[in-house]
């Protein structure tokens, strides 16, 4: 409890927010869900979470749209904003074209995207648009030490969804975090190519530890459902993703790599509503309480392990170490 107070409380003071008064109405804030939708028990539902914060805390309506395929980004994304909704959000970086479309078509509406930002050059003629990225790198970095501390076979796995650069980031964190601690390592590699498929994601980490790997890490939205289930099977450790995923396996989810989306949406929403918003993007690593390790309660990591994962996020805090964002910074880590 004291980890998430800390948590919101850390995201509040970055965003130097506070709740506006409103004469006539309470906020209209919607949701477009990426085509993995609402369920994956990781990214959406996270942010989702930010959604029901909103309505809790400011008595916000709201609603959400599932997109069924990329087509329905835009059409999505303007229904609302005809709607009268004063937020709209788009939840992933697949949406930021449809996004920057949509943003430019109706001024008069806030728009805010997860995952993706625009340049500053973009941002003259999106005023209305806030941009909510992570290092997730960072919080991989820390899943990546505590796998190295906990593989006893040093054979491990990486699942991906898809091939796209938040998810490099995811890899290249946890391939350093690893290597950091010892390079000897293997680390299995396979992207499902999805995000909404738990039968791939089974597939691809049941692959892994057949192959003798006793850890994997997923980021791989809904796919990491079926992850999670063929660790449970074979009595191996799966690493969660955004969300707090212990509860699929409480006996077999080492950790989960926390990523603050639900306050991402809760505070950038907020941002939004301000009078003087100007369109700009966000960045929340370690150092903001954006990303970071599952709270002790689903923490199933040894104490030094844990211990050693909490030394290296004081380091990267204090900017004593910066985390590869990159597969092929991270991979000359790896001793050959």
């Amino acid at each position: 409890m004291k980890r998430t107070l800390s948590l919101a409380l850390a995201i509040g003071m970055l965003f130097a927010l506070v709740v506006p008064v409103f004469s006539a109405s309470v906020p209209k804030v919607g949701i477009v869900f990426d085509i993995g939708g609402r369920g994956d028990q990781s990214f959406n539902d996270a942010a989702y979470e930010g959604l029901m914060m909103l309505k809790k805390e400011l008595g916000a309506q709201t609603t959400y749209i599932e997109s069924k395929t990329p087509s329905d980004y835009e059409p999505n994304l303007a229904s609302l904003a005809r709607e009268g909704y004063d937020v709209v959000w788009g939840i992933g970086f697949l949406m930021a074209d449809a996004m920057k479309k949509v943003a430019q078509q109706y001024p008069n509406v806030k728009f805010g995207i997860i995952d993706s930002g625009y340049s500053d050059e973009e941002y003259k003629s999106m005023k209305n648009v806030l941009g909510v990225l992570f290092k997730e790198h960072e919080g991989s970095f820390l899943q990546g030490v505590l796998t190295a501390l906990t593989t006893k076979v040093n054979k491990v796995g990486f699942v991906g969804g898809m091939d796209f650069p938040v998810i490099e980031r995811f890899e290249a964190g946890f391939k350093a975090g690893v290597w950091t601690i010892n390079p000897k390592i293997e680390i299995f590699v396979n992207y499902t190519g999805a995000f909404d498929d738990p039968a791939k994601g089974k597939a691809v980490a049941s692959s892994m530890f057949r192959r003798g790997a006793d850890v994997v890490f997923h980021a791989s939205g809904a796919c990491g459902i079926g992850v999670i289930e063929a660790a449970d099977e074979v009595g191996k450790w799966a690493i969660g993703v955004d969300s707090d995923q212990n509860h699929l396996s409480p006996k077999h989810v080492l950790n989960s790599m926390i990523k603050r989306v639900d306050l991402g949406v809760f505070n950038g929403t907020k941002m939004l509503i301000e009078p003087k918003f100007v369109g700009h993007t966000v960045t929340l690593g370690i150092a903001e309480d954006g990303v970071g390790l599952a709270p002790e309660a689903s923490n199933n990591a040894s104490k030094e392990a844990t211990a050693k994962a909490l030394e290296w996020a004081d380091k990267i805090r204090k900017g004593q170490y910066v985390v590869p964002e990159f597969r092929a910074d991270a991979d000359k880590l790896q001793s050959k």
